[in-house]
């Protein structure tokens, strides 16, 4: 390695204390602790090894870099500062936690350039790490040294204790990503003090039991870092770098302490802080060679994006490079047209999660960039397609990820997949265990990535396995989430219908909410338009309507058999089929009145009433569950709940 002056990299890290203690005392809110501890860490890191590009910061080939402990944001725009990113002057820095500031309390991906992911729920930054370091193995494997950068991450004790790290660790073992360099900020405190409060756990042996390169270093100690990273660089496998560290390191009366995690240090404290650091500099003010210093790291990383350039001009991989990048999905749409007359002309009787598994066999025939997985229940999420390889510590070259009984972790590592930017994932799991999931969904719908989840045995119609599977609040509890697409089709054309949704989507997560029993054929005609993008549309449409029945997914089928039983006498209906309700929601309000109508209306779905306000007045009426379901066939359970078409056409009758 090249020689380094310690002394230039002391005043580097010592400008990320001061900015963040200046920072956070002037908001009078924040976290000081971590940006003080870890800042000789990040120093190292940044200064000698991390390869990224200030003026082009989504450059594909860049390392990147996770702040999974999200508190200590002021650590990473501290680094933005010093580096030259253009949206990160000091009138930022002086605006930390404030309204309209790109300085959140937490890194918020999109606020700011160079923020790779949201992170604040402790655990996720990791967790979602692991999905961008097996892209890249992946990416690798595809193009090359076209595709060929590392994973860093800081990560704290809060981090670490998190259920989901487990998870994420013990995936990343396995797969081997050595490409995944974790920097734990051993400090031994916790917001309620010393970490012995509440646990003994032995880090360094847990990671290494998972199938991690696990080291120590002294995280004040420039030597010790850089000595450790290079070691990291070279292992084939993840490294977790235990970084002995002291909170607040340079605060002389509070460092060390849990008081210093999450609170302004105050004046005095700061200004006997900026005599320990010999820091003779005013708040917010860097002098001219620390600045230079951390040029210098942004320029080399400026370079390396210009050898790489150079490199994609040349290289045989080029265009499928690009096309997975743009994730253009003009291939699809010829194949979904004609595949969706296809099932017209057919009108199989499947179950939507079969439905689903049919459709997935033309996206992923005419998109090379989706990559699938599920939770251990590929045979009942039916996620995988003739042709799919796994992918295994040997062979990155598959598409398929077996992601184990890990729905936390399988969650979040689809976001870091979806983010790192040259897949498109989906996978699998049982609706009743999106509860699972449920940290990740959200962190994908605030960030706006569009990951799709393929959610299956979505009812009381899954049967015997009764209620602990049987999911009934779920429906509304997730589409409360905003920014989140949740749809439950009807049958196999619906089903088809979302796929394109999902895949053409830009900004915004997908849920496919899908039965396990057979479903019937219902939409016999397909056009141009893909009617599940409306949200809400008519199946049956008489010239005068006594009732409008509004059904979702497996209830659609309840609805016109109902329809059926009061034409007979002489009671004519409506009957809409509403797949989704988010993208109903979005269109403009007279064309959902319309839709709708003036009569009675009755809506039909095995969940819970919650949620379904978009539809129903309170004189409406609600056909579906009032609690938690039962062990059963999935017919019996349908009479003993009293969702069929006899009580739906005794509902109609009852309001007209």
């Amino acid at each position: 390695m090249k020689h380094v002056d310690l002394n230039s990299e002391t005043l580097m890290a010592n400008a990320i204390r001061v900015l963040a203690m200046d920072a956070v005392e002037v908001a009078k809110s924040g976290h000081p602790g971590m940006p003080m501890g870890m800042a000789d860490v990040a120093t190292v890191l940044f200064n000698r090894f991390i390869t990224i590009d200030p003026s082009r910061p989504d450059w594909p080939n860049r390392d990147r870099f996770v702040l999974s402990a999200g508190h200590g944001s002021m650590l990473l725009y501290a680094l933005h500062h010093l580096l030259g990113y253009d949206d990160m002057g000091m009138d930022q820095l002086r605006s930390f936690r404030q309204l309209g500031s790109r300085t959140a309390g937490h890194p918020e991906y999109g606020h700011a350039k160079g923020i790779e992911v949201t992170t604040g729920p402790l655990g996720q930054g990791i967790a979602t790490a692991v999905g961008m370091a097996l892209a890249e193995r992946m990416g690798n494997a595809r193009f090359g040294d076209i595709c060929d950068h590392y994973t860093y991450v800081i990560a704290g004790d809060g981090c670490l204790m998190e259920g989901i790290s487990h998870e994420a660790i013990d995936l990343a073992g396995h797969l081997c990503l050595g490409r995944l360099i974790v920097l734990w900020d051993d400090n031994k405190i916790t917001i309620d003090g010393d970490t012995g409060l509440s646990t003994s756990t032995d880090q360094r042996a847990r990671f290494a039991a998972a199938g991690w390169h696990v080291l120590s270093a002294d995280g004040h100690h420039p030597t010790e870092i850089g000595d450790a990273i290079s070691e990291a660089r070279n292992d084939p496998r993840p490294s977790l770098i235990a970084c002995r560290t002291v909170i607040g390191y340079g605060a002389p009366t509070k460092q060390g302490g849990h008081d210093v995690h999450g609170a302004p240090l105050g004046a005095e404290e700061i200004a006997l802080a900026r005599k320990a650091l010999n820091w003779p500099y005013d708040p917010f003010e860097v002098p001219d060679p620390v600045y230079a210093a951390w040029a210098r790291t942004a320029a080399r990383g400026k370079a390396a994006r210009e050898a790489w350039e150079a490199r994609l001009d040349g290289s045989p991989v080029r265009a499928a490079f690009e096309v997975a990048l743009a994730g253009d999905t003009a291939a699809l749409d010829a194949a979904m047209t004609a595949y969706k007359a296809k099932l017209v002309a057919e009108a199989p009787k499947v179950a939507t999660r079969k439905a689903n598994e049919m459709a997935l066999e033309v996206v992923n025939a005419a998109l090379p960039f989706t990559i699938g997985g599920s939770a251990d229940l590929t045979g009942s999420n039916l996620t995988r397609t003739r042709g799919m390889r796994s992918v295994t510590k040997d062979d990155f070259s598959g598409s398929y990820i077996h992601y184990g009984i890990r729905e936390h972790g399988m969650a979040a590592a689809m976001n870091g997949i979806a983010l790192h930017g040259l897949f498109k994932p989906y996978g699998g799991t049982f609706l009743a265990f999106a509860d699972y999931c449920r940290p990740s969904i959200r962190l994908s719908a605030l960030m706006g990535v569009p990951v799709t989840y393929v959610m299956t045995h979505d009812s009381i119609g899954l049967g015997e396995d009764g209620p602990t599977h049987q999911p009934v609040e779920h429906l509304a509890s997730l589409r409360a989430i905003p920014n989140l697409t949740v749809i439950r089709p009807a049958d196999a054309v619906e089903t088809t219908e979302a796929w394109e949704i999902a895949m053409r989507s830009k900004t915004t997560p997908t849920m496919l909410v899908l039965s396990r029993q057979n479903l019937p054929t219902v939409r016999r005609a397909v056009g141009s338009v893909n009617r599940v993008a409306e949200g809400a549309y008519l199946l049956r449409d008489p010239a005068a309507r006594a009732a409008t029945l509004i059904a979702t997914g497996s209830e659609v089928e309840i609805a016109l058999a109902a329809a059926d039983l009061l034409v007979g006498e002489g009671i004519e209906v409506a009957v809409i089929s509403a797949p989704c309700f988010e993208l109903f929601a979005a269109r403009p309000a007279p064309e959902r009145a319309a839709l709708l109508g003036a009569a009675p209306r009755i809506g039909i779905e095995a969940a819970i009433r919650q949620g379904w306000g978009l539809f129903l007045r309170p004189e409406d009426a609600f056909v579906g569950m009032q609690g938690f379901g039962a062990s059963a066939p999935a017919t019996a359970l349908y009479r003993h709940f009293g969702i069929t078409a006899e009580a739906v056409a005794a509902q109609v009758k009852s309001m007209i």
